[in-house]
């Protein structure tokens, strides 16, 4: 009995996980930049990344602040006296209780702190670059996926089209008005068209699984978009982003060298304080106690205030090969530093360029789907009277196949060049 009831329950355990499995998420373009942001396992590691340096930056300035320490120690001398020839003293077992407070501060702790919060400063950075880039990727997939549909769609009508011409050319045969060898041709290119769908559902899975992964979704969820293409398709917008400049301090790789530009200044600052003093103050309070009956020597005051200062003098000249090499990783950045602008504004160029000739491209291969799809549809009309050939048939279904690559494959170059040339933009909002 046990058993059985023990089986009922994993099977509704295991239904339960099925259901939110094939749990269906209907998700707009935003919807689903949203919750990848929240989802995904890269930006939830880059958020991570913010608070470790953050830590890192207060484990830093911690030590500066007091330190306190408690202790107690015990000994016992087994007896023994000490004598003094006319007198003995007894060494009675005797404990001492101190507490102590210390705080040492050197420039190197300081500016070790401003080094932490540029770290900080450039963990937040990555974050928003990481922002940056789920979004470009889910913005790609997405678009994919509607690509790949509309695609499929149109290649199924074009397959109940090119199905109707089969059954009709092999009824020709059938009534001897046509030779088996037409009806023959015919059926290859269904099959070759059906082929080509197949593919194409194929690799429309595997997007959908791509896209899952980019959501941080469970593996299995049903997923639904519902932003048409059109809606995201918008190369008048895409071109606008070629009029709008380029202001090289949004673009976070820049960002990032500006804050390792800061670090390299600020470690030839610290190679240089290494020369400079440490300064330390510390408190004590010891409370000594006897367990003897006679009360010993108490030798030990109950409070004591220091404070000091050292000056380091010689370190067999490694300060000054260390100020040496700091100096020179310091230059080393600002020449990277100049490098990295001359090629970002030589990279914005061509990306302009690039998304230009992209939507051209688009243009000219959108206009051309939709007069491949035309002249198929005339073309199976005059194939039905008598008016067309089997070859113009074949020719057409061919074109068709070839037009849809060519468009698939200008829609993605509009896409990549936009996302390519808006992470070069940055966004300052994130």
């Amino acid at each position: 009995m046990k058993t059985k009831v023990l089986l009922i329950g994993l099977a509704m355990v295991c239904g339960v996980s099925v259901a939110r499995g094939q749990e269906a998420m209907n998700l707009s373009l935003e919807e689903a930049q949203q919750y990848a942001l929240d989802h995904n396992y890269t930006m939830q590691n880059a958020s991570l990344d913010v608070q470790k340096a953050e830590a890192e930056k207060w484990a830093t300035i911690t030590t500066m602040f007091p330190q306190v320490k408690a202790s107690f120690d015990y000994q016992n001398m087994c007896g023994y006296e000490m004598n003094f020839g006319v007198m003995n003293i007894p060494m009675n077992p005797y404990g001492t209780f101190g507490i102590t407070a210390s705080v040492a501060i050197t420039a190197q702790q300081i500016m070790g702190s401003v080094i932490g919060k540029i770290s900080q400063e450039m963990s937040d950075i990555t974050r928003k670059k990481t922002i940056q880039t789920t979004m470009s990727n889910v913005k790609s997939v997405y678009v994919s996926i509607l690509v790949m549909e509309d695609i499929v769609g149109l290649l199924d009508s074009s397959l109940a089209n090119l199905e109707s011409i089969a059954q009709t050319t092999q009824a020709s045969v059938d009534a001897g008005a046509a030779e088996q060898v037409s009806a023959d041709k015919v059926s290859v290119q269904v099959a070759s068209l059906r082929s080509t769908i197949n593919s194409n559902k194929r690799s429309l899975e595997m997007l959908y699984n791509t896209l899952l992964l980019q959501l941080g979704a469970e593996v299995g969820t049903k997923l639904h978009l519902v932003t048409p293409l059109d809606n995201i398709m918008n190369v008048d917008e895409a071109a606008r982003l070629t009029m709008n400049g380029f202001n090289m301090e949004n673009n976070y790789d820049y960002q990032t060298l500006v804050q390792s530009e800061k670090i390299a200044k600020d470690q030839v600052t610290l190679a240089w304080l290494d020369f400079a003093p440490t300064l330390s103050a510390y408190y004590q309070y010891s409370y000594k106690t006897y367990f003897g009956k006679d009360e010993g020597m108490n030798m030990t005051p109950p409070n004591v205030i220091g404070a000091g200062i050292s000056l380091p003098l010689w370190k067999s000249g490694n300060r000054v090969a260390s100020i040496k090499k700091a100096k020179i990783e310091y230059r080393e950045m600002l020449n990277s530093k100049k490098q990295a602008e001359d090629g970002l504004q030589v990279q914005y160029n061509q990306l302009c360029y690039d998304l230009i000739n992209a939507i051209e491209t688009y243009r000219i291969q959108k206009e051309n789907l939709d007069v491949t799809m035309r002249v198929m549809k005339n073309t199976s009309e005059k194939f039905k009277y008598g008016h067309a050939s089997n070859l113009e048939v074949t020719t057409a279904s061919t074109d068709i196949i070839t037009a849809q690559s060519n468009y698939i494959q200008a829609v993605m170059s509009v896409l990549n060049a936009q996302v390519s040339l808006e992470n070069l933009l940055g966004d300052a909002k994130n």
